[in-house]
């Protein structure tokens, strides 16, 4: 057991005010206020984080019909766009993003990416870096104006700018239409947000498609338009519109989309439009096309064609996936009374993880993102498996997660394939609903989506195990240092450590503020009315900030400023400890605590062996130098002592003799901040009985001295430690000097071979051991001496 602190002096009541002043020699920067950083409130976006009485923003809605090639896995098409200015500005051009441009041969991705030739490389990485070699990019064939006259236009790599015949006033309304190919990529060697996979067991395709149109950029008020390129990580800024969507696939392909499928006679078999209608009201998944259906499918090749067509209104983008291989399951569920229909295609390999577990899990991630933020309002939720490992738009994303040939899978594989479910499916929420601005700010959607992903997964399973989100487990990200990190508040292209940045370290900043500074009844208040705010509208990172602030009532601004755009770490440091109690000025109690004292008091090495060395002093060998002070004891209460106590204590009021006589104990915590980031200072204190207590103190601790403080602590009882953050909540870096006295923090290293073999997974080896078991002849024993 530890042993309580050594008391350096008695602390008289009349000390007790000066002990607790700060000192103030610090400036107060990390407590500035955002004025200087955040725009100016206007009409359009006000101070509060809310939408002004003047906001506005532009519509797209668009008439595509697109043909799916798969003998060339290519893609050809033709759309209508009508794009409806509602912004005060007159508008002589619009500009189009052409995001697969990316792929062309002269992209500026390409031209621009940088790296170094490694001694051994993948095939695979090789393939990347000769990707050039594959004809990619829109072609485009034809711009013209509703009614045939041609439009001007020019690209600019993955933007296009199209030029009106007469400008485009307020309130006004133009439909043009655009016509255009491309070849679509092999998402295994060229690893985009969409493409192709093929399966060369049963020689079929699977294709998740998407970015396969030219869209329309954003013009908003707080930037006009936004025709950054697109480079890779900034993904995409989109305004809303509503969507008729023609698909024309082979004629023996499934084929899942954004939006309802307007046309089910057509494209659907009677049984199919049955099992459908059931699905809409079981409690399980329901089979669409089954497993035995899809194989049956997989092995023929229709000749002819089927066009599907979807509608999907106020969504901000649109995608698809076809193939012959899939199985599809539905079930149906209530969103304030509205039905949503949650679905899954996937092929035969993703079984048996995709069928138990998928559309489940989208059920579960559009109830639990409604508790959290605003209530679905699309009526449909899909999960697609195939190549690409996780990719979101509206009402469909693409997911990964794919078992073992046998059909076992190791515990990080299924909860990795939940995860991604729950994160993709989760993003109709950030961004496709609440709009924010992707090709900016990536954190402003894969943060707060990664945010709410964490608490979607511990309302699945208890102690689910989620990568991201907890404080602890961003702390070797955050040790990384300066060099090697950017602000969150950097542009999505030019953020180093793009994972942590824009997903883990946003959403465990979300995560500490409610748990530790707003606490969850504000916090959730206050996202959820963010939600609400900006829902189908497109909110930037100051209203967010501005937003949590007015709805929790609370000033966040040292907490923006240090977590979202510096690179500061938390590490806070107890570098002492003192422990004061208060003068009783009772001779009899004083005097006894004062000779306890004395006699505890270490010898020093001199006096042990001064008692060694010197059998007699002068005065022992000569008693007539003694006098008065030889046999004075100064410790010793005398009854003056005791009448000068009494006369005191009459002068003294009843409550100030009851503290006088409390016996509390005063600690004087010196504290540092090592590692620049503000932090509320949380201290768990273990008393001399065992007993422990927590306390929160607010980060405004810091808010006249930015570097160091000391706190007094009051307590009835001895403490014989203080420890820091004692439950992890702000992710500090160092745990070694977050104690009192010093604790060594645990930690381990492991020793393994250079080459390290892969473990089939434990599934496996169980159904591999239970095989053995089975072939085992009877009467054969199991012991042996191997």
């Amino acid at each position: 057991m530890l042993k309580p602190f050594l008391p350096v002096a008695g602390l008289a009541l009349l000390l007790a005010a000066p002990a607790l002043a700060q000192n103030t020699n610090s400036g107060t920067d990390k407590f500035a206020q955002l004025e200087t950083l955040l725009p100016t409130p206007n009409s359009y976006r006000t101070a509060s984080g809310a939408p002004g009485t003047d906001y506005w923003q532009q519509r797209a809605d668009y008439n595509i019909r697109v043909k799916l090639d798969d003998e060339k896995q290519a893609i050809t098409g033709s759309e209508d766009i009508t794009y409806t200015n509602l912004s005060p500005d007159v508008l002589t051009y619009l500009w189009v993003q052409l995001d697969q441009n990316i792929l062309d041969k002269n992209s500026i991705t390409t031209a621009t990416q940088v790296g170094q030739i490694q001694d051994r490389m993948p095939f695979q990485a090789m393939e990347y870096l000769q990707r050039s070699e594959f004809e990619g990019g829109f072609k485009i064939s034809e711009v013209k104006m509703k009614g045939g006259k041609a439009l001007p236009y020019v690209i600019n790599h993955t933007m296009m700018r199209v030029d009106l015949p007469t400008p485009l006033r307020p309130k006004q309304a133009v439909t043009f239409s655009i016509s255009w190919s491309y070849n679509i990529n092999d998402q295994l060697k060229i690893n985009q947000r969409s493409g192709y996979e093929y399966f060369a067991e049963d020689k079929n395709y699977l294709y998740e498609i998407a970015q396969f149109y030219p869209r329309m950029a954003v013009y908003s008020d707080n930037q006009g338009w936004q025709h950054k390129q697109f480079l890779g990580n900034g993904e995409f800024a989109l305004p809303f519109g509503d969507y008729r969507v023609s698909i024309t696939a082979p004629a023996d392909h499934v084929v899942g989309a954004t939006g309802v499928l307007q046309n089910p006679n057509e494209v659907l078999t009677s049984a199919q439009r049955q099992r459908l209608e059931k699905a809409k009201t079981a409690k399980t998944p329901v089979l669409i096309v089954s497993q035995q259906e899809a194989e049956k499918a997989e092995t023929g090749r229709a000749k002819g064609t089927k066009t599907w067509t979807y509608a999907a209104k106020d969504v901000r983008d649109f995608a698809w996936a076809s193939s012959r291989k899939f199985i599809w399951d539905a079930m149906g569920i209530m969103q304030k009374g509205k039905p949503v229909m949650c679905m899954s295609y996937y092929p035969k390999e993703g079984n048996p993880l995709w069928g138990k577990y998928s559309t489940e899990v989208v059920a579960h991630t559009i109830k639990t993102y409604s508790k959290y933020t605003i209530d679905y309002e699309y009526p449909v939720a899909i999960s697609v498996h195939g190549p690409v490992g996780g990719m979101e738009y509206p009402m469909l994303c693409f997911n990964g997660g794919r078992p073992e040939k046998d059909g076992t899978y190791s515990a990080d594989r299924k909860y990795g394939m939940i995860s991604v479910i729950i994160h993709e499916v989760g993003h109709n929420f950030f961004p496709m609903i609440i709009n924010s601005d992707e090709r900016q700010w990536s954190w402003m959607d894969e943060g707060l989506n990664t945010f709410t992903q964490y608490l979607t997964e511990q309302e699945w399973e208890r102690n689910y195990p989620s990568r991201r989100g907890e404080p602890k487990n961003i702390v070797d990200y955050m040790r990384t240092g300066k060099n090697l990190q950017t602000p969150i508040m950097t542009n999505s292209e030019s953020v180093l450590q793009f994972g942590p940045n824009a997903y883990a370290k946003p959403a465990t900043g979300l995560n500490i503020l409610r748990e530790t500074i707003l606490g969850r009844e504000l916090f959730d208040y206050a996202f959820k009315e963010y939600a609400r705010r900006w829902a189908y509208k497109h909110p930037t990172p100051a209203d967010f900030f501005r937003t949590m602030e007015d709805a929790s009532g609370t000033d966040l601004d040292w907490f923006w400023r240090g977590w979202f755009y510096t690179t500061d770490a938390s590490d806070l440091a107890i570098t002492g400890v003192k422990w004061y109690s208060v003068d009783s000025k009772n001779p009899e109690i004083e005097n006894a605590r004062k000779r306890e004292m004395i006699n505890k008091a270490p010898q020093t090495l001199s006096q042990q062996r001064n008692l060694q060395d010197i059998k007699r002093t002068l005065v022992d060998e000569k008693p007539e130098l003694k006098d008065f002070y030889n046999t004075y004891d100064p410790l010793a209460t005398t009854d003056a002592d005791k009448q000068r106590y009494q006369q005191m204590v009459k002068g003294l009021s009843a409550e100030q003799q009851q503290r006088l006589n409390a016996g509390l104990n005063f600690y004087e915590v010196s504290l540092k901040n090592l590692g620049g980031l503000t932090m509320p200072v949380i201290v768990q204190m273990t008393y001399q009985d065992g007993k422990q207590e927590k306390m929160t103190i607010p980060a405004e601790i810091w808010r006249k001295n930015n570097a160091e403080v000391t706190k007094v602590f009051i307590t009835e009882k001895p403490v014989v430690s203080f420890v820091l953050d004692p439950n992890l909540e702000t992710a500090d870096i160092d745990l070694s000097n977050n104690a009192w006295p010093q604790q060594a923090a645990p930690s381990r290293f492991e020793l393994f071979e250079q080459q390290q073999r892969t473990q089939p997974n434990p599934m496996q080896q169980q159904q591999t051991s239970m095989q053995k078991m089975e072939q085992k002849p009877a009467g054969s024993s199991t012991g042996g001496t191997n």
